[in-house]
Order: C-alpha cells, then sequence, then structure tokens
C-alpha cells in the first residue's frame, strides 16, 4: 500500500504535462516518482520470475532491445520493457507509471531494459541483472564521457553484476577488455565476420585503446553475409537469413548481439528460424531509419548522437537525396564532436535548423557543403522544409540529434513510440 500514493501523483503529473504538451510527460513524472519512491524501482524489477536482462553500450541499444524484446514475446514470453528508449532511472519510473498497478505490480516474464552506459553501473548496484549485453565503447560526447576508458569501466561494473549470462562484441577491443576483467566463465560473444568489417569505410567505429591487441574469442553467433541481400548469420549451429530494417553494418551488428542474446535467454526454448522471421518483419526503432510519410511525402528520419553515430549513418546514406534537413538540438553540449566527423558523404542541405544551429552550419561551410537556409527555430523549419515541392526522386531526409528528434515529432504529432511500420 505504501506505494498507492505515489504511483497516484506519478499519474497526476503525467496527465497534467500531457495537457500542456501533447505526447510528452515521460520524463517529468519518472522524476518525481523517483524522489518520492526511489525503492520502488528495484522493488518492481525483483518482481519478474525470469529476472532482468540489461542491454548496454555507447550505440545500438534501442534497437538491439526492440529486437530482443520482438523475439522473446515471439517465443511466447511476456516482457516489460522501455518503448520509448528512456534509458535512464527517470525513464524506468516513467515505465512503471504507465504499466503498473497501483502496488506497482507488473505482470510478466521477464523485464528486458536499455540501460545508459553512464546511469546502469549506478541502477544494477540496486538491482542485479540475470543477463547482461555490452554492445560496444565508442567515442562519444566529451562533455559527458571524459574518455572511453571511462564508459568502459562502467560498463565492466554492470557486467560483473550478471548472474547468469554475459553477452559481448568479439569484435571491440574494449569490450575484450571488460571481459578480461570480469571473467565471467559464461560469457558468449556474437561478432561480423572480419571481410565484412573490412569492406567498410569506417568499420564499427569502436574507440581505440592504445594497448596490445586482444585475440578474437570464438564467436557463438556472427553475421556472416551482409549487403544489398539478406542479411546471414549463423546462430549457435543453426544458420539464418533476414532482411534488415536499417541499412548498415552496425545494424547487422545489432542483429548478431540480439540473436545471441535471445539463444542464451531461452536456452533450450529457443529457435533460430522463428527469431530470424521476427526480425524480417521488425519495423526499425522510432527515428533510427524509420520511413513515415509526412504532407503526403515520404520522409526518412536518422538520429545521430555521436561522432561515430553521425558517421556511420552518413556513409550509408543513399546517394539520391533530395531534400535534407539538419537539426542539431540542445542535447550537443559540446559541439566540437561534430568536426571529428568526415562528412564527404553528406549532400547539400536544404535547412539548417535546432538549437545548435550554428555550429553545424560552420562544419557544413568548412566542407563546401552548400546550405539552402538557415533557420534558427525548428518549428519555422518544420514548416518551410515539410511545405517544399515533393522530391522528384529519392527521399525526403531529416537528420537531427536527440532534443531536435524529440520536438520533431512532438511537433508533427508522432506521439507514439511504437507506431512505426516496416
Amino acid at each position: 500500500m505504501f506505494y498507492v500514493p505515489a504511483i497516484l501523483i506519478g499519474r497526476l503529473v503525467r496527465t497534467a504535462v500531457r495537457l500542456v504538451r501533447p505526447g510528452g510527460g515521460s520524463a517529468l513524472p519518472g522524476l518525481v516518482l523517483s524522489k518520492i519512491a526511489p525503492g520502488l524501482l528495484a522493488k518492481t524489477l525483483s518482481k519478474f520470475p525470469e529476472g532482468l536482462l540489461v542491454v548496454t553500450g555507447s550505440a545500438g541499444k534501442s534497437t538491439t532491445t526492440k529486437m530482443l524484446v520482438a523475439i522473446a514475446r515471439a517465443h511466447g514470453k511476456v516482457v516489460f520493457t522501455n518503448p520509448s528508449t528512456a534509458n535512464i532511472a527517470q525513464g524506468f519510473f516513467s515505465s512503471i507509471i504507465e504499466r503498473s498497478t497501483l502496488g506497482a505490480k507488473i505482470s510478466g516474464d521477464v523485464a528486458i531494459l536499455e540501460m545508459d552506459e553512464g546511469h546502469a553501473a549506478e541502477i544494477t548496484k540496486r538491482i542485479k541483472p540475470r543477463q547482461v549485453t555490452v554492445l560496444n565503447v565508442l567515442d562519444d560526447q566529451l562533455d559527458r564521457f571524459i574518455d572511453p576508458a571511462l564508459v568502459r569501466d562502467k560498463l565492466a561494473a554492470v557486467s560483473e553484476r550478471a548472474t547468469e549470462a554475459l553477452v559481448l562484441n568479439a569484435d571491440d577491443q574494449n569490450v575484450l577488455l571488460i571481459n578480461k576483467k570480469v571473467h565471467n566463465p559464461k560469457t558468449s560473444w556474437f561478432g561480423i565476420e572480419n571481410q565484412i568489417i573490412a569492406a567498410t569505410e569506417h568499420g564499427l567505429g569502436n574507440a581505440p585503446t592504445y594497448l596490445s591487441e586482444l585475440p578474437r574469442p570464438q564467436v557463438d553467433t556472427e553475421i556472416q553475409e551482409h549487403g544489398s541481400a539478406a542479411t546471414k548469420a549463423r546462430v549457435g549451429a543453426v544458420e539464418v537469413s533476414f532482411d534488415l530494417p536499417n541499412r548498415g553494418i552496425h545494424f547487422a551488428l545489432d542483429a548478431a548481439a540480439a540473436l545471441e542474446s535471445a539463444r542464451r535467454y531461452l536456452g533450450s526454448s529457443f529457435d533460430a528460424k522463428l527469431a530470424a522471421v521476427t526480425l524480417a518483419e521488425l519495423p526499425p526503432v522510432f527515428a533510427r531509419g524509420e520511413v513515415t510519410q509526412v504532407n503526403g511525402v515520404d520522409v526518412e528520419f536518422i538520429l545521430v548522437q555521436n561522432p561515430m553515430s553521425f558517421q556511420l549513418n552518413l556513409d550509408n546514406l543513399p546517394k539520391d537525396q533530395e531534400q535534407v534537413m539538419v537539426a542539431i538540438g540542445r542535447d550537443v553540449h559540446d559541439p566540437s564532436w561534430l568536426w571529428t566527423v568526415d562528412m564527404k558523404h553528406m549532400p547539400a542541405v536544404d535547412i539548417v535548423t535546432g538549437f545548435n544551429y550554428a555550429e553545424i552550419a560552420l562544419r557544413l561551410a568548412y566542407d563546401e557543403i552548400a546550405i539552402g537556409e538557415i533557420i534558427p527555430d525548428l518549428d519555422v523549419a518544420l514548416e518551410k522544409f515539410f511545405s517544399l515541392p515533393a522530391p522528384k526522386s529519392g527521399r525526403r531526409t531529416v537528420i537531427f540529434s536527440a532534443d531536435a528528434m524529440r520536438r520533431t515529432r512532438r511537433a508533427l504529432g508522432f506521439v507514439d513510440p511504437e507506431a512505426v511500420e516496416r
């Protein structure tokens, strides 16, 4: 009964926020609930009979988690997850407000959550995960993660708390160092065949360790073919193929991580063929290669959150882009990382906008990328961009940071994170 008033207050805050800002209310209610009932999160997550599965790392968390959740559900599991990709503590509290009874109970077999690499170390102090999947360590925004070694240490702390399975990326030297530190006898590995990585311009973009290279371990799930045709993988002893909803080998890596994570979690009930069919039918996570219509015209939304996510998405941008808007928002506190991105694949940009419009405009101008118009106000820019005549060929594209993404989706009325089609 202790948590009933706390849940009620959280729901009242959520309702009030959504009256003022439709589609909002995902952060503040959780923040309020975390202050008045801080023990609620650990209590709720500890009640799932099959435990907590954590997906963490610098990039790919949302896509990997969505894939893993879909595979688990296809196998008949009832899953509690965070589909809004709110992957810090207050986001999890908000998910509890959405899904729990007044007594803070959530029905389900298992909780599968993506966790921010900075917050996961704190959260898992209070609730030990059954399984941890670590995707990668990338160079990130310097104002938040001073050095990749800091991220590596946080992920190692999370990995040490896995009570059963630890699922790791065999193609990231940082992750191999985590394994060396943790020494979990139940570790298994996912990865991509070296020839596929070598054929790309920037590989997987993992942060350098500046240490002697560790040997690649034997991989349990591996992407063996990836390109214009179907992606092929070996999952344990089973070979499968499937089409991915996104471009680029970084999304193939997410698929490998999800397949191996599902194999470890489901054990003898895991069906690799069913998992492959599930991936083939799965839409992308919102704003991660999401294609929808605005004013009757197809538009693709591409989220960029750090140097390598920007780089890999640019490297895989179709060559026939006709209309492009770039919006860099308030979340980019340290715009210096924009200068580490090779912009040679960036087409002409019709509109530059967002809180950091000046910084991205300067970056583009330095590489002599044509800019049609600079519009500081995001709402004005959106109205102008989506009123342009429909492109004659190719696709309309919006490239944005997380803050600009949230504001854009809200302005366009895309408030349901799961309303994404393939």
